[in-house]
């Protein structure tokens, strides 16, 4: 296994060059590329001892070849954004007529739904009253009294405006499918489901909390996550392991995109419903419209829920697709399983599935929050991100607050003085290949994406936390285990030469995270976690670390 330290040598003694004759042609050792640092920090080729002193621009203009980071391909991108609705506003006289005919008809329409919601929450109270063992199946007696709160839930469907909904093919009988996955469009495809088949639900465990409906989903014996925690994401998959095994519990049913989309494309699938390895249903619900997007996307709840109360009748499609088994004859891999399930379910719905997840979720959140122009060009596709660069969600969100305080124009792209004034640096031949590196379209603006990608690519770098600790190291020349301002700035110069002393303190109040008036090796390293294209600044540190 090779040796990922930045003091190791880059080939080992036995593999350097020599010169072969004819008569060891043959056996010659395969030939080398020997990239050699001078101290005037000038990169030259040597190749067998021949070519000393080429230039090699295109290493020279990577501020980051002393990581062993290669110039980076953008990931494809797509134009499809599966969260917006179409019909955020109510627009045309037709709607605005609409609305005043139907006001007297909501009237009505809010009475039921308040009835329906009282009867249901009463019923399920009852059901729940006295009953201690929620980790074992639900009895019987108390399972019958919650056909009450089910039909409590078809009537609250029908005061949305759901007279009547088309269904296309039946359930499986739950043993030959125990799990059910469907796409994830409104807050309705719950109800329908509690209605359809009382499952066991799949749920965030802030759902508890929610009046009236985290007093249901207890009762549905819900399978509480916390999609930010492996640990309760690894409890959750036992869970369903456990309830799905056992035909005592309900069927498990789970919405793998984790969010609500469009309708008009699915986004990734998680594995959690795909890990037991137990056979699937699939099942779609579409809602066709002219007027009105009933999905649950750039509008908020209360819109959504007045706009169906004032429609004549809203429209719901489901169909159950054909159960999808693991393959017996070998054992399939949960991703496999996961893109089998996504392939039926997007041609049914004649669809694309792309690559997004929740995690675009919370970067619209933020771009909305910022109140930019277009929030979805911050959508970056994060399950693709995640997959080739193990950055989380999370991770992605303070990547666009730092992106976004570079003040992006109305497409979503930040110029070069923006991109230095956030990071602290002054125009310079560094801080220019830095701005070169991300800017791979050499447009002199980047997107978010790029800046994304960029910043993953380094920060996941097999040599990025050894390069940090020399850099810190090498600042902290006399090992006191912290950086004054004076030794902070030395170490700067060796990159960026003619620094005054307003440049030095904004870059020192930078990474000095607790503004303590002195930087400590967590705020050093925090700070590079943060931006961490900074670490270029520090690349004649680690160098000299190397070769002293």
């Amino acid at each position: 296994m090779s040796d990922h330290s930045i003091f190791a040598p880059l080939l080992p003694s036995n593999h350097l060059p020599h010169k072969s004759n004819g008569d060891d042609q043959e056996h010659a050792p395969e030939r080398h590329v020997i990239l050699t640092v001078e101290d005037d920090g000038v990169q030259h080729l040597l190749s067998n001892g021949d070519h000393l002193g080429t230039h090699i621009s295109e290493v020279d203009d990577n501020p980051y070849a002393f990581l062993g980071a290669n110039r980076f391909d953008m990931p494809g991108s797509t134009t499809v954004d599966p969260f917006r609705n179409n019909t955020p506003r109510v627009e045309g006289v037709y709607e605005w007529l609409k609305i005043v005919v139907c006001l007297p008809i909501t009237l009505v329409r809010l009475v039921l739904f308040g009835l329906a919601l009282m009867i249901g929450y009463v019923a399920t109270r009852t059901a729940l009253l006295g009953w201690k063992d929620r980790s074992s199946p639900m009895p019987k007696w108390r399972s019958r009294l919650m056909w009450v709160t089910r039909m409590s839930a078809r009537t609250i469907l029908f005061s949305f405006g759901y007279q009547w909904i088309r269904r296309k093919g039946k359930p499986a009988p739950r043993e030959i499918a125990p799990v059910v996955v469907s796409n994830h469009v409104s807050y309705i495809d719950p109800i329908f489901y509690f209605y359809e088949l009382f499952p066991t639900i799949v749920a965030s465990e802030s759902h508890d909390s929610m009046p009236f409906v985290g007093t249901i989903i207890r009762a549905m014996q819900v399978i509480y996550v916390n999609r930010f925690s492996p640990t309760s994401r690894k409890h959750a998959i036992n869970e369903i392991k456990r309830k799905a095994s056992c035909d005592q519990f309900p069927r498990v049913l789970l919405f793998p995109e984790g969010t609500t989309t469009n309708g008009r494309s699915i986004i990734s699938f998680q594995l959690g419903a795909f890990i037991p390895g137990y056979p699937i249903q699939p099942v779609i619900v579409r809602y066709p419209h002219v007027h009105f997007d009933q999905s649950w996307g750039n509008v908020s709840l209360a819109m959504l829920m007045f706009r169906m109360f004032t429609q004549f009748h809203n429209f719901m499609e489901v169909e159950y697709l054909p159960v999808i088994t693991p393959h017996e004859n070998r054992k399939e891999s949960a991703v496999r399983l996961a893109q089998r399930t996504g392939h039926a379910v997007a041609s049914a719905l004649n669809v694309v599935q792309t690559s997004h997840s929740y995690g675009d979720v919370l970067l619209l959140s933020k771009a909305l929050e910022a109140n930019q122009e277009n929030p979805s060009l911050y959508l970056v596709e994060m399950a693709g991100v995640e997959a080739e660069f193990h950055l989380s969600s999370l991770e992605a969100v303070d990547f666009l607050d730092v992106f976004l305080s570079m003040n992006p124009d109305s497409r979503g792209q930040v110029e070069i003085h923006h991109f230095l004034k956030v990071l602290r640096l002054k125009p310079s031949t560094l801080s220019e290949k830095i701005f070169g590196f991300i800017d791979v379209q050499k447009s002199g603006k980047i997107t978010f994406k790029q800046f994304l990608v960029g910043s993953a690519h380094i920060l996941k770098q097999p040599l990025f936390h050894q390069a940090c600790e020399s850099a810190f190291t090498a600042c902290d020349g006399d090992g006191k285990n912290y950086i004054m301002e004076k030794e902070f700035g030395d170490s700067l110069m060796l990159s960026i030469p003619g620094l005054s002393n307003n440049e030095i303190r904004g870059l020192f109040t930078l990474f000095d995270i607790d503004r303590d008036g002195k930087m400590s090796k967590d705020d050093f390293i925090g700070c590079l976690r943060r931006y961490p294209l900074l670490i270029a600044l520090f690349s004649p540190c680690v160098l000299q670390q190397i070769c002293p």
